[in-house]
């Protein structure tokens, strides 16, 4: 398969400094990177806790690239309209959260904003068959969801070449997303199993050159 395509870059701000979180957005305004990746973990849904509203709010008003927006969180038809509201272009929810998915995706479209479906390392992609058509970008996670800076599951290339079956099976438009672990040394092969998106966090800002690190992974993923 050609890799002659715009695969896109999604730096993951919770890998950020928050203590200079706008230096670091307008570093990735100013990056060849395509999104603004955005985790949201309430504690329940994952171990962790991110960050809220407030700081989304703070990012939004200064980001001036798409921003893809990512709940771990339980019950997020809770918040669909509020994260609208935040300044989300794209609202992903995790399958093991949501028990009427097609329901959610049709609130978060109906809120104009594109629909995501993130699934964990241990869910089958084939559970996605059934609403595919309907959702704009699966993310697949490639560590387990919760804190940054994993090690990357390498079953995760046989699953992006299942996903991607299911999507041209289907005849969808889905992008297929890969969260946790991407680097220099599995963007390509992940690109050439077909991802379509590529999130990258600690790999991203614990570089001496974010930016210069930002355009690498750009260029061998072309």
């Amino acid at each position: 398969m050609s890799t002659s395509k715009n695969t896109l870059i999604a730096p993951s701000v919770l890998a950020a400094d928050f203590a200079n979180l706008q230096r670091d957005i307008e570093m990735i305004n100013n990056s060849e990177a395509d999104w603004f990746h955005i985790d949201i973990m309430d504690g329940v849904f994952v171990p962790n806790i991110s960050f809220g509203m407030p700081v989304l709010q703070a990012i939004s008003k200064h980001a001036k690239k798409t921003i893809d927006v990512h709940l771990m969180i339980v019950d997020p038809d809770r918040y669909i309209t509020t994260f609208k509201n935040l300044g989300a272009d794209i609202l992903t929810v995790h399958y093991e959260a949501c028990t009427h998915l097609h329901r959610s995706l049709q609130a978060i479209k109906a809120e104009g904003m594109k629909a995501g479906v993130a699934i964990n390392p241990h869910t089958n992609v084939t559970l996605l068959e059934d609403t595919i058509k309907d959702i704009d970008l699966v993310c697949l996670m490639s560590v387990n969801p919760g804190f940054g800076g994993q090690s990357f599951i390498e079953n995760t290339y046989k699953k992006v070449k299942q996903l991607k079956e299911i999507i041209s099976r289907n005849n969808a438009t889905t992008l297929i997303e890969i969260d946790g672990g991407v680097t220099n040394q599995n963007a390509k092969q992940l690109v050439e199993a077909g991802a379509d998106v590529l999130v990258a966090g600690s790999y991203v800002f614990g570089a001496t050159n974010p930016t210069a690190t930002i355009a690498n992974l750009k260029e061998i993923t072309q």
